[in-house]
């Protein structure tokens, strides 16, 4: 017996020894996948030379001319770029995630015609991308003269990312009990102080989660820029640091990578100071329909 219960113990131990090495290996493949390319861009941005093919992951004369040149260089717009990316991405991560909410909390809280047909709608639309919709938007844009304007990116960015974000803050609204809205409408509490006082604050994970995605949106997006906009002083970083890498720019793929780089900070400082809420947003949104 003494011997069946040793080796039914050294199986149990032998295969959660695996199961660790498994996972152990696992996050290696991850972390080569994404290290890899992430080194590359910062040793190819320290590179002094221009050229992509003869670059080094770890340079010997490395420098910092590129992210100099992006700052000081009277030919660069870069700031420019960044300032116009900031300004689209703070509005589009405030307007939507103000947006997202009024729309969830209807969906959530009351019941009115067309309810249902709404909420089939939100899935529907999930269903099909963006760029189905770019002729019809842009002749939108042209017909109330925004296009090639930071305005007419705002509002397509607001418009598109409601559905999904809707519908996702919508499952989160749905676990926050009803006694919470009765109990403030016996205090005298209208629709919309039970909306800002008692919801929102609630709802911060989940709307964490919303007001960080759309806040990457802008730095990561390039092709709706692309239609959209045309003047130079007008472009994002995606769509501006684009012009690094054609022939316009004779190829300088390391001043793309050091502008891409910087791209970095933003995002990251967002995502710093919404970090506590955002596991939580992540695991309890859309938990129940």
């Amino acid at each position: 017996m003494d011997r069946k219960s040793n080796s039914r113990k050294n199986n149990r131990k032998l295969k959660s020894n695996l199961e660790v090495a498994g996972i152990y290996a696992v996050l290696l493949v991850m972390f080569i996948i994404i290290g890899y390319p992430l080194l590359w861009t910062i040793g190819l941005s320290l590179n002094p030379g221009t050229s992509l093919y003869g670059a080094k992951m770890f340079p010997q004369n490395w420098s910092f001319t590129h992210y100099e040149w992006l700052f000081t260089n009277p030919r660069s717009n870069y700031l420019t770029w960044y300032k116009n990316t900031l300004i689209v991405a703070v509005c589009t991560s405030v307007l939507s995630t103000f947006t997202v909410a009024l729309v969830a909390y209807a969906f959530s809280r009351y019941r009115f015609k067309g309810r249902t047909y709404g909420l089939y709608a939100f899935l529907m639309l999930q269903m099909f991308p963006v760029l189905m919709a770019m002729v019809a938007l842009y002749i939108l844009l042209n017909t109330v003269n925004l296009l090639d304007t930071l305005t007419g990116l705002i509002i397509i960015y607001v418009g598109t990312s409601i559905p999904m974000n809707a519908f996702l803050v919508k499952g989160y609204f749905d676990t926050i009990p009803n006694e919470l809205d009765e109990s403030a409408k016996l205090d005298g509490a209208g629709h919309f102080r039970i909306f800002f006082t008692i919801m929102l604050p609630l709802a911060k994970p989940i709307l964490a989660v919303v007001a960080l995605f759309n806040f990457m949106t802008p730095f990561m997006d390039f092709i709706l820029p692309r239609i959209i906009l045309r003047s130079p002083e007008n472009f994002t970083l995606a769509l501006g640091l684009f012009n690094f890498v054609n022939d316009q720019f004779a190829n300088n793929f390391t001043r793309f990578a050091a502008g891409a780089i910087l791209i970095a900070i933003p995002i990251a400082t967002v995502f710093l100071l919404l970090q506590r809420y955002l596991v939580t947003g992540l695991t309890s949104g859309a938990t129940k329909g």
